[in-house]
């Protein structure tokens, strides 16, 4: 970096998983440029400046950032969706990326990922990929459950559980909806528990990662209600091995890395879809809560051409509960916050509804009313600070109009 002073970050996406990038980057003395078509995203108002700009529009935007000449990175954090954008602009522009095609492909394009788990001989459910046309005639040949999804969807968005053959065309008109390629993918339901990786890839290899047992509703929409960290000490070392082999096969070099993964029965990790890119829902706050490093902060650095300093100094427990509401309606008041950001060992707490707001049911990623986080030396200690911010926290929801 060779601006440090004065120097700007990108920030592609205004959801709440960008919020912590630019309080990091503020930190840092680096300023942010929230681009987003929201005026009212959550991360907006945590940004130094607002470039109200489709992620997408790569014309305008390139342009926009190219009249800039404080310019010294772009990133995209928690979002897949806006990985290609991303790498684009870092080549037109010069910037600092770690990024690579295969990367990206194998982040944005389910279908594609476990072809790249295939090559690679990794363990993994059957599957078929394409057109919906091409799936509803492929996908009664494998045994069901099914799930299927959208291709290049992120947060449980147009997911369903087949049950039988006669499941599958609603499902696959969902999963269309929801796809902006319009591509689906199908593959056999694979019982086991769910854990989720977040790492951060240094010289093409993990440098540091956690692995997070992950609580999720029941099916079918499988959504990520909690993550506790570290998970087995054998499994994040089983973990990093695979990891690694994956980012030589995609070309990943430099930067954050998540991936969720199934353990079976018998032991057999599955790998079930990676996103080079910060976890979300605080999950790389627990990366770093874990390991004594502030990952986001690194990954700022590393986003504007620094060296990222990914040493563990301790080794702690840590979580992240989702919280989500249980009917929809309109967000009345939120009773119990600062006794619980006062509590020891909440380490934040990120709401993204405000009162006034219409909120829904919590049955999709997008739709949580934001998430805590939290640390402590061992599980039981963890699990008291956990259960008592509950008993602080309420959301008070009433009817919608």
């Amino acid at each position: 970096m060779t601006r440090q002073g004065g120097a700007a970050l990108a920030v592609l996406g205004g959801a709440d998983g960008a919020i912590s990038t630019c309080q990091a980057a503020s930190r840092l003395g680096v300023r942010t440029i929230c681009v987003d078509l929201r005026a009212d995203a959550p991360a907006v108002a945590h940004a130094d400046e607002f470039l109200n700009v489709s992620t997408r529009d790569l014309p305008r935007l390139v342009r926009a950032l190219a009249a800039r000449d404080d310019l010294a990175g772009v990133v995209s954090p928690a979002s897949d969706v806006n990985l290609p954008s991303q790498l684009a602009v870092a080549r037109r522009l010069g910037l600092p990326c770690g990024l690579s095609d295969g990367a990206v492909r194998a982040s944005t394009d389910k279908g594609h990922f476990r072809a790249v788990c295939d090559r690679l001989g990794l363990p993994g459910p059957r599957y078929v990929h394409g057109e919906p046309e091409r799936v509803l005639r492929a996908a009664p040949a494998l045994t069901f459950p099914l799930m299927v999804k959208p291709v290049d969807s992120s947060g449980s968005r147009g997911v369903s559980l087949c049950l039988e053959p006669g499941d599958l065309p609603g499902a696959a008109e969902l999963a269309r909806g929801w796809s902006l390629s319009g591509m689906i993918v199908a593959e056999e339901y694979l019982e086991g528990r769910h854990y989720t990786a977040e790492a951060f890839v240094a010289d093409g290899a993990v440098a540091l990662i956690g692995v997070s047992e992950r609580e999720l509703t029941p099916p079918p929409l499988f959504i990520t209600v909690q993550h506790v960290m570290p998970g087995p000490p054998g499994l994040t070392e089983a973990v990093r091995g695979l990891l690694d082999r994956v980012c030589a096969e995609v070309g990943l070099r430099e930067g954050p890395l998540n991936a969720d993964l199934l353990v079976r029965p018998g032991g057999e990790i599955v790998l079930v879809e990676m996103g080079a890119r910060l976890g979300g829902n605080g999950l790389a706050e627990l990366l770093g809560l874990v390991h004594g490093v502030d990952v986001v902060e690194e990954y700022v650095r590393t986003a504007v051409g620094m060296t990222p300093r990914l040493t563990p100094s301790s080794s702690r427990h840590a979580a992240v509960r989702v919280l989500g509401a249980g009917r929809e309606g309109k967000l009345v008041r939120v009773e119990g916050e600062d006794a619980v950001r006062a509590l020891p060992g909440v380490v934040g707490l990120v709401l993204a509804a405000s009162p006034g707001d219409h909120v829904e049911r919590y049955t999709r990623a997008g739709a949580k009313l934001g998430y805590l986080t939290a640390a402590a030396p061992d599980r039981t200690a963890l699990s008291r600070v956990l259960n008592e911010a509950a008993r602080l926290l309420r959301f008070d929801i009433g009817e919608a109009p």
